[in-house]
């Protein structure tokens, strides 16, 4: 394993924190899933559908590639390492000057949710839709090399019986997770194996997506599938504060807590601005035209605020002018488009394609490898798309006899083992006009 050169003095500040005005970072080729904020230089982290991240230094990024799907969540670590964990059950961990070599630490058997790093930056968690969290300390993670490796402490913790959305260390390292089955629990991790234990601080009765933890202050806050925004006792689970309103769900949290800002974002586009010292609602801005927030960060000093979403884009505010901006966004994405506005084939592409795939020259950014000049091209000899071995060696040749046979098996079928995702078109006639859509757009119609 190569080295890692783990220094502070390769990373440069964004320049976004001083700035008092909207601005935006472009290119990504699919949604925005999570943000994370240098909280010393400013710098931006954004992870992506289209599986990569993006290292910005002002609005020029540096691509990240090392995950097989989608990116869910990224986190800057102690001395500017990011962590990742993706669709790929993986949590990987970057590190500057080598961004080229991340190192794996943990592969969950479900896709990757959540990871956080304990305040005193030894131990590493991440969650997973397989019910798990994965819980590492890590010995001397700064001095490793390819003949000192790298020494783990390793537990799984279990106990849920859902997928686990939201993870998040306190300040005195105690460590605190948000399911699907509606529980909020609180984790002691002792040396041995059978000194792992848990309680149950909230019972909610739907799924609970996202929590902060402010232990010194004696709250957490959470927030669920039906749209609850709740702040409790991390003690008693007694609510200090309520704060849903009707919209749903909530999908995102960020808090700063210098300013005592605590930010939430929803499937409706909104972002509620809450003063955590007042317990009071300052703003509720629409930040998205459409679509739901994803991700949601603040800058160093508290004074932007970033969100990402269905947009390829990552969008800042200034906090102390939401209120004179409308909402963001371009025109209507095209999967999102009226059924009525497009033909049949059009409309199938649209819905099933492309969101992963472009239709023009390479190189694209999205999930998957463009499908210009798809017809007569041997599946899995895109330059430079990174396939899974099926594909790689395949004897596929993409065909109007085989895009059909495709989406009327499913991918999981016809493919067994490739990344794309498990979906059908089940009439003939849909995926028939599909076909001859592709012959008009992805660039060479003649097979």
């Amino acid at each position: 394993m190569r080295a890692l050169a783990l220094s502070l003095g390769l990373i440069c500040a964004a320049g976004f924190g001083a700035a008092q005005e909207f601005t935006t970072l472009k290119g990504h080729g699919g949604p925005v899933m999570d943000i994370s904020v240098h909280p010393e230089t400013g710098q931006v982290a954004t992870a992506s559908f289209d599986n990569s991240v993006g290292l910005w230094e002002g609005r020029e990024p540096t691509w990240l590639e090392g995950h097989d799907a989608a990116v869910n969540t990224v986190l800057f670590g102690d001395n500017a390492i990011l962590i990742t964990g993706g669709d790929d059950f993986r949590v990987l961990v970057w590190a500057p000057g080598v961004w080229d070599a991340p190192f794996q630490i943990s592969e969950h058997k479900g896709k990757v949710t959540d990871v956080a790093q304990s305040p005193n930056w030894r131990t590493f968690a991440s969650a997973s839709w397989d019910g798990t969290i994965e819980y590492r300390s890590i010995i001397d993670v700064l001095r490793h090399s390819e003949s000192e490796p790298l020494s783990f402490i390793s537990r799984t913790l279990t106990g849920h019986d859902a997928g686990v959305n939201a993870i998040e260390f306190s300040g005195s390292g105690q460590l605190y997770s948000a399911s699907a089955d509606g529980t909020i629990r609180k984790w002691r991790v002792g040396i041995e194996p059978e000194e792992i234990t848990s309680r149950i601080i909230v019972s909610h009765g739907f799924g609970v997506n996202e929590l902060v933890v402010n232990e010194a202050e004696g709250w957490l806050a959470y927030g669920a599938v039906d749209g609850v925004t709740r702040v409790i006792d991390p003690e008693s689970g007694e609510t200090i504060a309520d704060f849903t309103l009707e919209r749903r769900p909530i999908l995102s949290m960020a808090y700063h807590a210098e300013t005592s800002q605590l930010a939430v974002g929803d499937g409706h586009g909104f972002i509620m601005m809450i003063d955590t010292a007042e317990w009071r609602i300052t703003r509720d801005f629409r930040a998205m035209r459409q679509g739901p927030v994803w991700a949601l960060e603040f800058g160093p000093e508290g004074e932007v605020i970033y969100a990402g979403g269905i947009e390829d884009v990552v969008f800042s505010w200034p906090v102390a002018l939401l209120d004179e901006y409308d909402p963001a966004g371009g025109e209507t994405r095209s999967f999102l488009r009226a059924a009525d506005a497009m033909p049949n084939g059009e409309r199938q592409f649209m819905r099933k394609c492309s969101i992963c795939h472009a239709l023009t020259p390479p190189p694209s950014r999205k999930a998957g490898p463009t499908l210009f000049g798809v017809f007569g091209r041997r599946a899995g000899t895109v330059p430079g798309y990174r396939y899974s071995d099926i594909l790689s060696g395949s004897d596929i040749v993409w065909s109007g006899d085989t895009i059909d046979r495709l989406f009327d098996l499913g991918p999981d079928h016809y493919i067994p083992g490739s990344k794309m995702p498990m979906q059908r078109i089940a009439r003939a006639e849909d995926r028939r006009d599909l076909v001859e859509f592709l012959r008009r757009a992805a660039g060479n119609g003649e097979e």
